[in-house]
């Protein structure tokens, strides 16, 4: 960890570092941090080991960079980074630290979410708390609408069960169909999200990880595409020059063979 926190320190040393590194700041790291990340999860689906070694050295040099400007700030670095970490994950596993009983699953995920909760009120006064704080606003937006609905949900804010969610959906629906039909492209925006929001309700009340679910939807259109594209190819087509009944049939067929392949 030293030698990698050195190579840090020599990076941005102001008059023999690397000029990339030198000029970064917080906000301009921040995309890169967002696509190790990503890199880290593919890499974990593609059960590519080699790969999850070098992604997870990728993104710990994200939190090393982090580490480093707070130093030069004076703000923090990356021991504090560590202690703090360290701090919260003990506070929040008393069963394992503290010798209190943990009872099941759910009573354990019930108290990791209170000690979140009190951890969130002691870093708000009171005037300006809310339930929301703390759901990163750089979240993909499934994964930040479920995480504000699972706050809101905590608070009784939810419905009691699929049915109403289900309903929920078909409303919206049929409000995005009629802002088509008065062609407000502003609406149709609006009615959009609200549809989509609903749908991540959905795949709440299911128990779905919806940013997980649409990934994974994301692969198995890859697949049957690139089916499509290789079955085309072999016969000299395109998909302008093919019908749409034709590509539905294509369509059908690759969903039947990579269900074999499974």
């Amino acid at each position: 960890m030293k030698k990698l926190l050195d190579i840090m320190a020599a990076l941005r040393n102001p008059e023999t570092g690397c000029p990339w590194d030198i000029k970064q700041t917080f906000k301009s790291v921040v995309p890169y941090t967002l696509e190790e990340a990503y890199e880290v999860a593919d890499a974990i689906e593609n059960g590519d080991m080699d790969e999850l070694k070098s992604e997870l050295g990728d993104l710990l040099f994200q939190i090393v960079f982090y580490a480093q400007m707070a130093k030069e700030q004076n703000e923090f670095d990356f021991d504090d980074v560590v202690n703090a970490v360290s701090e919260k994950l003990i506070n929040r596993h008393p069963h394992v630290f503290a010798g209190v009983e943990s009872g099941d699953e759910r009573a354990l995920h019930e108290a990791w979410e209170q000690v979140k909760a009190g951890e969130r009120n002691e870093q708000a006064s009171t005037e300006k708390a809310s339930i929301l704080d703390g759901v990163a606003q750089a979240l993909p937006a499934l994964k930040r609408a479920q995480k504000l609905q699972k706050r809101a949900a905590r608070e009784g804010f939810d419905w009691p069960d699929v049915e109403p969610v289900l309903a929920k959906i078909e409303e919206e629906i049929q409000e995005l169909r009629d802002a088509m039909q008065q062609n407000n492209q502003a609406s149709i925006m609006e009615e959009t999200g609200d549809l989509l929001f609903s749908c991540v309700n959905l795949a709440r009340h299911l128990n779905v990880d919806a940013e997980e679910s649409l990934r994974a939807c994301n692969q198995k259109f890859e697949l049957r595409f690139s089916y499509i594209e290789s079955v085309l190819n072999k016969s000299g087509k395109s998909f302008q020059s093919c019908s749409l009944n034709e590509l539905e049939a294509l369509w059908l067929e690759a969903k039947a063979v990579k269900t074999e392949q499974a």
